[in-house]
């Protein structure tokens, strides 16, 4: 937008998606404005040269309302162009680089073991498959980032605990902007459909938080052409085969030797 030390209005990226925002923005006193647009000529920003300096407010995720775009009207201001998905990734790079230096990385990173096992693991179940894109759920510090980057994947991976995240992209395992930090309960909401979804090591499901777990692979089967998931426990693996033939995928489970505790048991889903 050529403006120096533009800032974002939303706390986080997770916010992005919130409408309250908006109405902050259609009354905010401003003397100049920009409104960014993509190839499309469909919004993805406005931003208002206010007392605070430069302010903006992202609509790649939500629509702009008739009294912002009526608001940016009534001041001097200038209309930009750029791709959408350059934009897409500058916003997630934003808040990352935001992220990561404000929340101290988690203290206890990955066994190094685990990133060959991790390798091989795809390697058996992915062979003869081909994917251009895929979803990394539940990411962590990266680990399902950094291998499917190997196998010439660009992954856009999110997770809703901000020190595993921070310490993935202190390691370089996380890219910037391919992360997100939100809930996974709602990721049909920040992201488009993929051919892939993998989610390496769903976190210890139980009978307080198997509701959350549910919501989570629901909204990675719906954006996902086929999923392979891993889990701990046989238990767990039996849960993920009936969320899946609930959503009427064909849903095939193995154990996996290679590893006594992670991702004992495989669970590949796909659409019928």
């Amino acid at each position: 937008m050529e403006v120096a030390g533009l800032r974002c209005i939303e706390p986080s990226f997770a916010d992005l998606i919130d409408d309250a925002y908006t109405a902050w923005l259609e009354d905010v006193p401003a003397d100049e404005g920009r409104m960014l647009v993509d190839e499309g000529d469909e919004p993805l920003a406005f931003a208002f040269h206010t007392e605070q300096g430069w302010l903006m407010g992202s609509f790649h995720l939500k629509e702009p309302t008739l009294a912002l775009i009526e608001h940016f009207e009534e001041i001097p201001g200038e209309i930009f162009q750029e791709e959408r998905a350059v934009f897409e990734d500058a916003v997630r790079e934003y808040y990352s680089l935001d992220l990561a230096r404000t929340v101290t990385p988690a203290l206890d990173d990955l066994n190094p073991d685990r990133i060959g096992k991790a390798r091989d693991l795809l390697s058996e179940f992915w062979k003869g498959r081909s994917f251009s894109s895929c979803l990394d759920c539940c990411c962590g510090s990266g680990l399902g980032s950094l291998v499917l980057r190997e196998r010439g994947i660009a992954p856009l991976a999110y997770d809703n605990d901000p020190s595993l995240l921070s310490l993935g992209i202190s390691r370089g395992r996380l890219l910037p902007e391919k992360t997100m930090y939100i809930d996974g309960t709602l990721a049909e909401h920040y992201c488009r459909g993929a051919d892939a979804g993998l989610g390496l090591m769903f976190g210890e499901i139980n009978t307080f938080n198997e509701g959350t777990w549910e919501a989570i692979t629901d909204a990675l089967l719906g954006l996902a052409e086929y999923c392979l998931i891993t889990v701990g426990t046989e238990r767990e693996a039996d849960l993920i085969r009936s969320w899946g033939k609930s959503r009427g995928c064909r849903v095939e489970t193995a154990e996996n030797t290679r590893d006594p505790i992670y991702d004992r048991w495989v669970c590949e889903l796909e659409r019928a």
